[in-house]
């Protein structure tokens, strides 16, 4: 189940720290957040070291779609809505940043850029689109109301943005990563005011980053509370059509398109992690009815942190932690969240002032409908009489049969059928499994 980025880049290798080192800055985590982290900090004069427990790029980076899009969903009437247009506009300048920023890196490397046209299309809910349409207009994109769309099947509407970005993110982030400081395979198991210690040495430094997707650390931020995981699929097919740009139902539950290379990626079957839900059987009814030429070449599966309000959590880990800082909870949106999240830590680093600080700050109101929602799965996770259970916070864990894997409800936490972790917050695996 590798994704087609895994089969199409070359990865870099790392030596694991075996000394005790010194640096500025600790990025905890090698995906493409905290190599960006990295790279616009090393760009920025500032000294920074990354480590990684396995190997860059091993976990939630390889199985994104990368699409580089400021088009979150329907995100800007929503968030106009709660929060007020200007947080709206902040949200859409932070992305617009990120996705120049990336138009620079991806003109320098070869990774597959194509600007493509962008589309949120909702099957029955035109006022919904509608509604994006105008706050979008409001704040400065031009977005256009369309029915007119390349997918076999008809829309109550959808929003066009033109000039939106694909690409391969493995031959970027590898490709930058390669002048980086990077430590692979060396585990963080304590940190301390000083900097952190990992099983072969302590890594000295005066603020720590942390980028692991899930935060580990439970005990500051309330992260086990203000987030859960969502778990969606992806087919790859050939001898499909080219949908000439990129698209995503605006319900969470739907289905999303973007060609690469020949092939066509159909993802969908979305579902709270250790949940049931639609999985691959979703999309390959979907290609059988509507594309029957077509054959899978690849699959895979990723999950998303998805915060209360829909925006992530990039800043000071909390209140009380004034030398932590995270990135977390980009709400299926990865790819300009990550670069938002580099670029916005920077100017922290440098004590920049930034408008953005208070759109992302993880310490804003927590007093959301989500917040009950995951707070009644996780009491229901505990008090659940069933065996295994999760070492991350002790919740039941489900036995996922479509992908042979133990899934935690509460936190998205995933293991194998022997036992080894697959997917964070839990950091380390369990030494036994019952049989499936």
């Amino acid at each position: 189940m590798n994704s087609i980025w895994t089969e199409t880049a070359e990865r870099p290798q790392f030596e694991k720290l075996e000394h005790d080192v010194k640096t500025d800055v600790l990025i905890i985590g090698g995906g493409i957040t905290g190599i960006l982290c990295a790279y616009i900090l090393k760009r920025a004069g500032v000294d920074c070291i990354l480590a990684e427990a396995d190997s860059i790029c091993s976990g939630i980076t390889r199985n994104t779609t990368a699409k580089i899009t400021c088009q979150h969903g329907l995100i800007y009437s929503e968030t106009a809505r709660r929060f007020g247009y200007e947080t709206a506009r902040l949200y859409l300048e932070a992305q617009l940043a990120a996705m120049s920023e990336y138009r620079r890196l991806c003109t320098a490397i070869a990774c597959d850029y194509e600007e493509l046209p962008s589309y949120v299309y909702s099957l029955d809910d035109r006022r919904k689109i509608e509604r994006e349409v105008e706050t979008l207009n409001r704040i400065g994109v031009p977005a256009k109301f369309t029915k007119n769309i390349h997918l076999p099947f008809s829309v109550a509407g959808a929003v066009r943005i033109d000039k939106q970005a694909q690409f391969n993110p493995l031959k970027l982030a590898f490709g930058i990563a390669k002048e980086l400081s990077i430590y692979e395979n060396t585990k963080i198991i304590e940190l301390r005011p000083d900097g952190a210690i990992t099983d072969r040495g302590k890594i000295a430094s005066e603020r720590i980053i942390v980028a692991t997707h899930f935060p580990f650390l439970n005990k500051h931020g309330s992260y086990f509370l203000k987030m859960y995981q969502h778990r969606s699929y992806v087919l790859a097919l050939k001898n499909a059509p080219n949908v000439n740009g990129m698209y995503v139902d605006e319900n969470e539950t739907g289905m999303s398109f973007r060609n690469y290379n020949g092939l066509l990626f159909v993802g969908g079957g979305s579902h709270r992690t250790g949940k049931s839900g639609g999985n691959w059987n979703v999309l390959e009814e979907f290609y059988k009815k509507n594309y029957p030429d077509a054959k899978p070449v690849c699959r895979w599966a990723t999950q998303d942190c998805m915060t209360l309000d829909g925006i992530p959590y990039i800043g000071q880990y909390s209140r009380r932690t004034e030398n932590m800082y995270v990135a977390t909870g980009f709400n299926k949106w990865g790819m300009t969240s990550a670069m938002v999240a580099a670029m916005l830590l920077t100017d922290l680093m440098k004590g920049k002032a930034t408008p953005y600080a208070s759109v992302f700050s993880p310490s804003r109101s927590i007093l959301r409908p989500q917040l009950a929602i995951n707070t009644v799965e996780a009491l229901g996770g505990l008090l659940r009489p069933t065996a295994p259970r999760c070492p991350h916070m002790g919740c039941a864990l489900k036995y996922n049969k479509q992908e042979h894997s133990w899934d935690c409800s509460c936190h998205g936490s995933r293991f194998s059928e022997n036992g080894s972790l697959i997917d964070n917050p839990a950091t380390d695996g369990k030494k036994a499994m019952p049989s499936p």
